[in-house]
């Protein structure tokens, strides 16, 4: 497999991760009087939007996209709802989501060092903008904690 198309199969499976965690998440609090709910609004939102770009690039490149990932989603949504059960603040959930944030960016900065030569330029700038993402939503989660 070339580096572009790993790349762009590493950011489809970190932006699946956050569109399913923070699907979880804001169904989790639904209930709740959580001040961070407007923050996993606008944050799916921007996922949305990354997944269409991540996407139209994936047809382009002609991969085909293996959903093993389910094993993954399904430990980690189990283990928050467990963690949202005993304690659903704020700070909780801005925890959680800060701990996927850094193990996501951690793989994609990775990643970007590596490839950047070689994979596209349309594919680096989406993985730079994803991560840029990442790190701005731990500024603002951090605010919660």
């Amino acid at each position: 497999m070339n580096e572009n198309n790993e790349l762009l199969i590493l950011l489809h499976d970190n932006i699946k991760m956050g569109l399913s965690s923070t699907k979880k998440l804001i169904d989790l609090i639904k209930e709740k009087n959580n001040k961070i709910k407007f923050l996993l609004e606008e944050e799916l939102q921007r996922y949305e939007e990354f997944y269409k770009k991540c996407k139209k690039y994936i047809k382009k490149e002609k991969i085909q996209i293996e959903h093993s990932s389910f094993l993954k989603k399904l430990t980690a949504n189990t283990a928050m709802k467990m963690e949202i059960k005993k304690d659903n603040s704020d700070s909780k959930v801005a925890s959680i989501l800060i701990k996927g944030f850094n193990m996501g960016n951690i793989d994609i900065e990775t990643k970007i060092k590596d490839y950047k030569k070689e994979a596209n330029k349309e594919t680096v700038n989406l993985a730079q903008e994803l991560l840029d993402f990442g790190k701005k939503q731990i500024e603002l989660l951090e605010e919660y904690i």
